[in-house]
């Protein structure tokens, strides 16, 4: 592994940001799908098996445009500055291991893609930053990329 003089960012704070983040892109879908979701609520009177068949339905018609949309959150904003909303709000950002740049725009997307992909399963690909000597995750260690305090 090679060494790296990086001020390389806590898990606490990346734990921090992943939440803010998490709250950010979730109130940005609320937004987004406000019609839909009040439709919802108006035809669900009681929680049985009719309302999670609907809410299900919801989901599986609009999923590919919530993983569009926390691609491009987390893909644009890494590659532009480094930082999403959390990372700029606990002053730490993503840069490219090799260079301490901020990653290129293939890295950025790679990076937001499998980054989507460990959280549809169960979040495993985030336990890696926990027992990394640079707390890189999954998607971290596939772009090549750390995330460093400013």
């Amino acid at each position: 592994m090679e060494e790296t003089t990086l001020p390389i960012a806590s898990n606490a704070k990346r734990v921090a940001s992943f939440v803010i983040d998490d709250v950010v892109v979730n109130l940005f879908l609320m937004i987004i799908f406000s019609s839909q979701i009040a439709d919802l609520m108006s035809k669900v009177k009681v929680v049985d098996e009719t309302a999670i068949l609907m809410i299900n339905q919801f989901i599986v018609d609009n999923i590919l445009i919530i993983f569009a949309i926390k691609v491009l959150y987390h893909g644009i904003l890494i590659w532009q500055t480094g930082m999403t909303v959390g990372k700029y709000l606990l002053k730490i950002k993503t840069v490219d291991l090799g260079s301490g740049r901020l990653p290129s725009l293939t890295q950025a997307f790679w990076r937001a893609s499998v980054r989507l992909v460990s959280e549809m399963f169960f979040y495993l690909g985030f336990v890696f930053a926990f027992f990394s000597p640079l707390h890189q995750t999954l998607h971290d260690k596939l772009s090549n990329c750390v995330v460093i305090d400013v």
